[in-house]
């Protein structure tokens, strides 16, 4: 059974086709990248690449707690999350300190920007930037290394993206995608909807902190059920 809560047809979380599931997510949220993961190996794995596609929306933490999600608690999540999903790519950020991003508005907008050249070149850019920051300690927050990740790609057309990105075009997605998700519409990164109202928060996970919030205790999954992104895709299928 998926866990959801009442949303009327035509919600602006809602997708605008119904071979769509819209993820809100941040960048720099561990479990966000467990279910970026497993929403594209299931995807292939069931033969629905192609048939269901990802609408990637922002849920930019740093707004909604005016600040980026602190190193020791993020650092705390590396060795529990990445125990659910090791193939998604982590490791300790190996960096400075100071290259330690402060921002991922710049890479969130990079992501809406690059729908300008579909859906699949927007996946495929926010995976990478995902994996960039989790797995190869890259400051996500520059310019030169959002268009390396986009150019590493091989499907992102780097000039058109860094246009609009120095044109500013997307800034205002980001945040309409914040306006959408807040007074507690959007639960948490990651949350995910489907165009006739099933929807789940942090699908499949239950997790706990213990010995402190985050930034000073640590994470305790209670219960992991990834059967769930088979259902959520299988339902997204039929549904187009």
């Amino acid at each position: 059974m998926i866990p959801s809560v009442d949303v009327p047809p035509g919600d602006p979380r809602l997708p605008t086709s119904p071979d769509v599931i819209v993820v809100y997510s941040d960048l720099n949220c561990s479990f966000a990248h467990v279910a970026v993961h497993r929403l594209h190996e299931t995807r292939d794995r069931l033969g629905l690449t192609g048939r269901v596609r990802f609408d990637h929306r922002a849920f930019p933490l740093e707004l909604f707690n005016l600040g980026v999600n602190e190193r020791p608690g993020v650092d705390s999540e590396v060795a529990v999350l990445g125990a659910l999903e090791p193939d998604a790519g982590w490791q300790l950020w190996q960096e400075k300190d100071w290259r330690y991003p402060v921002t991922m508005l710049p890479a969130l907008e990079a992501v809406q920007a690059a729908k300008h050249q579909g859906l699949h070149v927007s996946e495929q850019l926010d995976r990478a930037l995902r994996k960039a920051f989790w797995a190869q300690s890259r400051c996500i927050s520059l310019r030169n290394v959002i268009l390396d990740v986009a150019a590493e790609t091989g499907v992102v057309d780097v000039p058109d993206l860094a246009g609009r990105l120095d044109r500013g075009e997307a800034r205002a997605a980001v945040i309409e995608q914040f306006e959408s998700a807040r007074d507690d519409r959007v639960v948490c990164s990651p949350h995910l909807f489907l165009a006739d109202g099933t929807n789940a928060a942090n699908p499949g996970v239950s997790a706990r902190w213990v010995n402190g919030d985050f930034g000073v205790g640590f994470p305790v999954i209670d219960s992991d059920e990834p059967d769930i992104y088979r259902t959520l895709l299988e339902k997204a299928a039929s549904l187009a």
